[in-house]
């Protein structure tokens, strides 16, 4: 097996062309009010916070973190800020020890190891995926 480099969460380096795809496609939805890559401690990634009215008030942040690697691995870290708890998920595909290439860990506490599971193979339906969970857990948020 291949060290990882970079973040340790694959073999391969960051895709910013497929980083930038997702930026401009969730920067035009009235959900997202900053998608923006950063290089957060050396770690390439796009960063995207939600807009707070999308969300009702016990949430104080929304964030979700984006991953894509040369290689199709990825992980995507869901993260909401509450006055006292977080609440988080993460769709992660990569070489590791605990779990299947394909995992999820999560929620509430996305824990480590996950469970294991299958992702489409595009980039664009994986993040439709993850969007439509994050619309179902928003929608658990204000039926609450």
């Amino acid at each position: 097996m291949v060290p990882p480099t970079g973040d340790g969460g694959s073999p391969a380096p960051i895709d910013r062309p497929i980083l930038e795809f997702l930026q401009t496609r969730l920067q035009a939805t009235r959900q997202v009010s900053e998608a923006v890559i950063t290089d957060a401690s050396g770690h390439l990634g796009l960063q995207v916070v939600f807009a707070s009215s999308y969300y009702p008030a016990p949430v104080d942040d929304a964030t979700l973190t984006v991953r894509w690697y040369t290689n199709d691995d990825f992980t995507i870290h869901y993260r909401e800020v509450h006055s006292e708890h977080t609440w988080e998920c993460r769709w992660d595909q990569h070489p590791n020890p605990h779990n299947t290439r394909d995992h999820v860990h999560p929620p509430p506490t996305a824990p480590t190891p996950g469970d294991d599971d299958s992702w489409p193979t595009d980039h664009r339906d994986v993040l439709q995926l993850v969007l439509d969970e994050v619309e179902d857990r928003i929608a658990v948020l204000w039926d609450e």
